[in-house]
């Protein structure tokens, strides 16, 4: 098992997401606009390759399964064994990739515990109730708050990323995949969301054939609940909803930018929303999709994801439970009076992603 650090420079769709961020409000607490922050269009994306994994005649990887992490998140260190997991069960690499504005493309300081704490206590002692505000989830509340636009304009960027990044490899310029190789999508929370957006569009044809796997992800927005001191505050993610449920669409239409990505985000925004799209999509694309849900989770509940799927979520979704204390954000916590539970759930999870990936 190796891991290898992979440079990207962002290029699909830039001037368009450069002047679309030069639009957003900019949050008290930053200095720059969001094109000026260097770090989310120039990184390193993460691969892990495993010591089965299989080479075509050209010496380059055959297969690749895209791993998409959760929201609000600054480190791969959660998802460093879900990676080599898989890579290990599927004999596939597995890319990390970082959503835009998390994980090392957004700045340091925005992970620094002591400078976001000190930003909380200044805005603590101005008297605001500022319900599960935290120093891990400041810079995104209040990116949120200063325009909720991001959320979505974030994820359009990604999927602009990730196209790039798969017609460098269909073109052969990539260093360890084949041109030739197929690829599939392990999807956590937020992650989900990118990818169910990603498969139903299809922006550039890329993914008709690929599968995708869903863990704690793949609800509705509306049935969503980001509130959570990993996340974002109370106040941020109630301004988030109010925003996509009552004002983002016809900010859309307004401004003649409705196309098969919009519409495709807007079907998973609220039942409501191009629901024969949505429909149609999961019934027509069931086999190449599947979900594992947990009982106890209250940021992505299950409820939320059979609303999304539907009808064919009969055959796609799985609901699990774990014999120990869990959340959304940490499903598999490293305490010592579970960890052989835990490492059973674990498996128990990463078998059956390995089992539909293979």
């Amino acid at each position: 098992m190796k891991t290898v650090y992979i440079p990207f420079n962002e290029r699909f769709g830039a001037e368009e997401i450069c002047a679309e961020m030069k639009m957003c409000s900019r949050p008290e607490f930053l200095e720059q606009s969001d094109d000026q922050i260097p770090e989310n269009s120039s990184f390193e994306y993460k691969m892990v390759i495993p010591d089965n994994a299989k080479y075509g005649i050209d010496g380059k990887l055959t297969s690749y399964i895209f791993l998409f992490h959760g929201l609000n998140e600054r480190s791969w260190q959660k998802y460093d064994s879900w990676a080599e997991r898989l890579a290990q069960d599927t004999a596939r690499a597995v890319i990390m990739f970082p959503i835009a504005f998390h994980m090392n493309r957004s700045p340091k300081e925005w992970n620094n515990p002591r400078a976001m704490q000190c930003l909380v206590n200044s805005y603590l002692t101005k008297g605001k109730n500022l319900v599960r505000l935290s120093f891990l989830n400041f810079a995104l509340s209040y990116r949120i708050k200063a325009d909720p636009y991001r959320f979505y304009l974030s994820g359009k960027e990604t999927i602009n990323n990730v196209c790039q990044l798969i017609d460098q490899i269909k073109s052969g310029e990539h260093s360890y995949i084949s041109a030739e190789a197929e690829f599939d999508i392990f999807a956590y929370s937020i992650g989900a969301l990118l990818s169910q957006v990603m498969l139903q569009a299809d922006p550039f044809n890329y993914f008709s054939t690929s599968r995708l796997f869903m863990f704690c992800g793949g609800s509705i927005f509306s049935k969503m609940n980001g509130e959570s001191k990993m996340i974002m505050d109370k106040e941020s993610f109630d301004l988030l909803k109010e925003y996509y449920l009552n004002h983002f669409v016809v900010k859309l239409e307004q401004k003649g930018k409705v196309g098969r990505l919009e519409q495709s985000f807007i079907s998973l925004i609220d039942e409501r929303f191009y629901k024969e799209k949505r429909e149609s999509f999961y019934e027509s694309n069931y086999p190449r999709i599947k979900v594992i849900s947990l009982l106890k989770d209250i940021v992505i509940p299950t409820h939320g994801i059979k609303s999304a799927l539907g009808k064919s979520s009969n055959s796609q979704l799985e609901e699990m439970d774990f014999p120990y204390k869990y959340s959304h954000e940490m499903p598999f916590p490293e305490l010592p009076d579970n960890e052989l539970s835990r490492e059973y759930c674990f498996r128990k999870v990463f078998a059956s992603a390995a089992d539909f990936l293979v």
